[in-house]
């Protein structure tokens, strides 16, 4: 996730950073957790722990929920901006992946 994230009360760990990629875990431990309010500055692609629901907050008041299933991913690209929020009833946690290098071709 980009730099810029502001106060969010989920837990980012790096688990990889390198020239290339950037992998961070989030895990948030309580319905209401987010990650705070940011901008993507590349495209990258999430992969969910556990089954869930987050909810996307736009900014502009629009809330959307989003189903996820354990490990299957989705994709998206830079400049997505928004702040994600736990609307589960207990933890949940997904793993992104960032790519840090230009797309080629």
């Amino acid at each position: 996730m980009c730099a810029n994230a502001l106060g969010g009360a989920a837990v980012p760990t790096v688990l990889i950073d390198n020239a290339r990629t950037r992998v961070t875990e989030w895990r948030f431990a309580e319905r209401g957790d987010n990650t705070g309010w940011h901008r993507h500055e590349y495209d990258y692609l999430v992969v969910p722990l556990q089954d869930g629901v987050l909810e996307i907050s736009d900014g502009a008041g629009n809330i959307t929920q989003a189903h996820l299933q354990k490990g299957v991913p989705y994709y998206r690209e830079l400049g997505v901006e928004h702040d994600v929020i736990n609307a589960n009833d207990g933890a949940f946690a997904f793993v992104e992946v960032e790519f840090l290098e230009a797309r080629r071709g």
